[in-house]
């Protein structure tokens, strides 16, 4: 059935900025800055004091850092590719402090703000992205698994380590991350299926940023995303995806479920992609600039910072210091990137197989010849 829902923002209301504008979502900030009480929800966000509400804007600043420092090293040739989270701090920052260490998560490439507060470094952030690995991070060191490029299939991998979670006996939960565009991909459609025949411990995360490229979200769902979970027996809930607090409460409510043994939530947070899909796509071509200037007025940082100005609480002395941390991240950032060596040639063979095999010695011996042949050093670089 579907998650009761306190509907504070009537359809007509010009705060409601959902896809659909008579489709009312879970909102606890307002763009302005004002903290909306509601009934349901609040409980689970009653413990977020000034101090936590600090925390939670310099997660966003510093998530926001990474990924404009980021964009620019790729602009700058140090990296291959980029995709912006520019715009989605709210709902990855949020979510993901909702998420104790022993949960796992699945995400796809856009992730980067939930990878850093699981704790991954900012080389592993780059190295992907720097063409430097198949993979940036050790998944068992931050429970969370390698950046999905597959669209959708992580949704399915989310679902059968929650299916293992049951057999172990244990109350953790897993957490899928994917866009408005991958609930049409057949992965996560089937993932919804063993989800809740199994009652799985797993959260579907969708970040609906209103663009799976150059398709608005409107073409492909012509009632809001959320909608669709309760059709396989998953409760569901829209959230406003700028809303940190929003973010956090829900997912709290749906691991709370997980945990108590009441199986799967769909979570969709509205939210909006401000940048470019990846460094190689040019939004100006199919996106009225209107539209960008209209959910600027509704960012995810400026909300929270208005709501502590609000209480006093956004003095001159936080600002600096969390712009202090954010430059030092973005320095370490660069350092990271543009100090990393290069990966030897036959390092393309690593991390294949879990185990070692004949096929892949042979396969590696005749890589090594090969090397020889041309001049080349099994390290890299020419002899």
């Amino acid at each position: 059935m579907r998650i009761k829902v306190s509907l504070h923002i009537p359809a007509d209301h010009p705060e409601n900025t959902g896809t659909e504008p008579h489709d009312p979502y879970l909102q606890l900030i307002r763009p302005d800055g004002f903290r909306v009480r509601d009934d349901l929800y609040d409980r689970w966000v009653q413990d977020i004091d000034t101090a936590a509400l600090r925390g939670l804007y310099r997660d966003m600043v510093l998530a926001r850092r990474i990924d404009t420092e980021a964009t620019s090293l790729q602009r700058q040739g140090e990296l291959g590719l980029w995709p912006p989270l520019l715009g989605q701090e709210a709902a990855q920052v949020g979510s993901a402090r909702a998420l104790r260490p022993s949960d796992f998560v699945f995400s796809s490439y856009r992730e980067n703000a939930v990878a850093f507060l699981r704790g991954v470094g900012c080389a592993d952030l780059m190295r992907v992205w720097r063409g430097n690995a198949a993979a940036g991070w050790d998944p068992y060191s931050v429970n969370m698994a390698p950046t999905q490029v597959i669209i959708g299939a992580q949704a399915l991998h989310a679902t059968g380590y929650a299916m293992g979670i049951q057999q172990d006996g244990v109350d953790d939960a897993a957490i899928s991350y994917f866009g408005d565009g991958a609930t049409s991909q057949g992965d996560v459609n089937e993932a919804m299926v063993f989800a809740a025949s199994f009652q799985a411990p797993v959260i579907f995360f969708c970040q609906n940023n209103q663009w799976a490229i150059s398709e608005p979200v409107g073409l492909q769902a012509q009632i809001p995303v959320a909608n669709r979970a309760p059709g396989f027996g998953i409760p569901s809930i829209r959230v406003d995806g700028n809303d940190v607090l929003a973010t956090l409460a829900a997912t709290r409510e749906a691991l709370d479920r997980a945990r108590s043994g009441g199986g799967p939530t769909f979570i969709e947070a509205v939210t909006y992609r401000m940048g470019p899909h990846t460094t190689a796509d040019d939004p100006t071509r199919y996106r009225d600039p209107a539209e960008l200037l209209d959910w600027q007025a509704k960012d995810p940082i400026s909300r929270v910072g208005a709501l502590l100005e609000s209480e006093g609480e956004f003095d001159g002395a936080f600002q600096a210091t969390v712009e202090h941390d954010a430059d030092t991240l973005a320095q370490e950032l660069r350092a990271a990137c543009t100090g990393m060596p290069d990966p030897g040639p036959m390092e393309v063979l690593a991390h294949v197989y879990s185990s070692p095999n004949s096929w892949l010695d042979r396969q590696r011996e005749h890589y090594r010849q090969y090397l020889a042949m041309m001049g080349e050093t099994t390290e890299g670089g020419a002899r």
